[in-house]
């Protein structure tokens, strides 16, 4: 059975590596078998796993209330003032009853 050119294109796609027009021309399925034979005879022994490509470790902070209890000052905010007396923003009604 051989591979046509569109679909050595798409398993190189698939495995991430470049391959020239010229070396897909060339290409039955006995290279793709042979290919894949090299492949599997890398030694790998001691390679850790690779979970992600990106190896950084996105800094941490101490999870602290900061502004904690400023419920008047952050109501001064709000555009319809008919709730604030209240506790609460007033929003326009978005559902018929």
């Amino acid at each position: 059975m051989a591979f046509s050119k569109q679909q050595l294109q798409k398993f190189a796609d698939l495995i991430r590596i470049e391959i020239s027009d010229e070396q897909l021309s060339r290409m039955n399925i006995d290279s793709v078998i042979e290919w894949l034979d090299k492949l599997q005879k890398i030694n790998t022994n001691g390679v850790t796993p690779l979970l992600n490509p990106s190896e950084h470790k996105l800094p941490k902070r101490v999870d602290s209330v900061t502004d904690g209890n400023m419920r008047d000052l952050v109501l001064a905010n709000a555009p319809d003032k008919s709730g604030v007396s209240r506790g609460y923003f007033a929003v326009p009604k978005v559902m018929d009853e």
